[in-house]
């Protein structure tokens, strides 16, 4: 099945959130050769975060095929059908969960070469959602300093690091900015469980809707992520669509939701806590805050942004403060606002179109994680996905060949509206009764 320019290139993704296919889908167009098509098939991990037709169509990325699976399910079609590439598009536990499965049902046997990644910026949990990904043929860096840190943990800890390959967030893209628009906007890119209590959300929505008062000609936009009832890659305790109830707001602040390139289209000021958005903007040359209101702190994910230029407060954006990002910072990010995205999936293509033309095919995959290395910690990740010790499907594991039927679909919305009670009403009650 070698990759050409001439041939299609098959490829499969499996993704668990809306924000995973986003960029698993939008990752699997940049892998295509110049010159080829793609038939991309997708594959939604049935779960609690499993994407709405709404989140689908605002991610705008249209596939071949779209199927909800459990997690046999897809092992099983992994089997089935013929693929030359497959993105897995998760969370670290389950490319894990996912590695170990299909190298027991691949066994030696022909394979396609397998690509995992990252969403965005990785400011937490490095070490671990590093490890939880090697085994795939290619761990993708979106940024030269997150290539050499990925390299540097898995050559820390003994490991292969040749599957490390540098390129950028698949999403970037759009017009550069060239002036101010009429009126002059100013979005807030809002953030599921950044910051993740009332006070602090509170404190950011105020602080925006009096940004408003305070510059009437302006129109002050909130960017939401999910509408109520929708699930995202973060869970969402506190929305703001709910905590804005009841508030006297002025007319030139509203709500948004849709394809954050479109809102970029029209976008003066970028404005958030640590979101992948500011990437996105600052490679549209957009001028883009990230706030120090609340500290610049690892929970928060601002910390990633020290050195860029953007860091600032509400304070200083009110009295008018425009950020100016520094050039050598975005270079290191994968920005490219230079101009150099065009060449960013050069490498991954070329590494691509070598191991699928290698003599023999490919080797089993091989992770980091054996029953050897991590006897106390691999068999529970891999249990949470229905797989034994060796990655086979366990006995009882969920149906994997038939859709749910219509008693099975009204029990699992309503288990997902016990999920969403309890997660966005319950769990913030226990929190601070916790707190007296």
């Amino acid at each position: 099945m070698p990759a050409s320019a001439t041939k299609s290139l098959r490829v499969a993704v499996l993704a668990d959130s809306d924000t995973r296919w986003k960029w698993g889908a939008l990752t699997a167009q940049r892998l295509a050769p110049a010159g080829a098509g793609i038939r991309l098939d997708g594959y939604l991990l049935r779960g609690r975060a499993t994407p709405t037709p709404r989140q689908l169509n605002e991610v705008g990325v249209r596939a071949d095929s779209l199927h909800e699976v459990t997690g046999a399910g897809f092992l099983r079609a992994m089997t089935e059908e013929s693929y030359d590439v497959l993105v897995l598009a998760l969370v670290g536990g389950g490319v894990q969960a996912m590695l170990h499965g299909l190298r027991n049902a691949w066994g030696s046997g022909r394979r396609p070469v397998v690509v995992t990644g990252y969403v965005g910026v990785v400011y937490e949990k490095l070490a671990d959602g590093l490890l939880l990904r090697h085994g795939a043929d290619l761990v993708l860096a979106n940024s030269r300093h997150d290539a050499d840190r990925f390299r540097a943990v898995y050559e820390g800890v003994g490991a292969d690091a040749a599957a490390v390959t540098e390129v950028a967030l698949p999403f970037l893209g759009g017009a550069p900015y060239t002036g101010e628009h009429d009126p002059y906007t100013v979005v807030f890119a809002a953030q599921p469980s950044v910051p993740d209590n009332r006070r602090d959300r509170t404190y950011l929505l105020d602080r925006l809707i009096a940004h408003a008062r305070r510059h009437p000609g302006r129109e002050v936009l909130l960017k939401l992520r999910s509408k109520p009832g929708e699930h995202t890659t973060h869970i969402e305790e506190l929305p703001y669509q709910k905590l804005v109830q009841g508030t006297d707001t002025p007319a030139n602040f509203r709500l948004v939701y849709g394809h954050m390139g479109e809102v970029l289209d029209r976008t003066d000021l970028l404005v958030t806590v640590s979101s992948t958005a500011a990437l996105e903007a600052l490679h549209r040359r957009i001028p883009t805050v990230v706030l120090t209101d609340l500290g610049v702190r690892e929970a928060l994910g601002n910390h990633h942004f020290t050195g860029s230029g953007c860091l600032a407060s509400w304070d200083q954006l009110d009295a008018g403060h425009r950020p100016v990002a520094d050039p050598g910072w975005l270079a290191r990010q994968g920005v490219a606002a230079d101009g150099s995205y065009a060449t960013a999936f050069d490498a991954a293509r070329a590494r691509i179109a070598g191991l699928l033309d290698r003599p023999g095919g490919l080797p089993p995959l091989n992770p980091y994680y054996t029953p050897e290395t991590a006897p106390g910690y691999l068999p529970g990740i891999l249990a949470r996905h229905h797989l034994g010790p060796d990655g086979a499907p366990l006995p009882g594991a969920p149906a994997a060949d038939r859709a749910p039927g219509p008693v099975r679909q009204i029990v699992r919305r309503a288990a997902r509206g016990a999920y969403r009670h309890g997660v966005q009403r319950v769990a913030p009650v226990i929190r601070r009764m916790g707190e007296l």
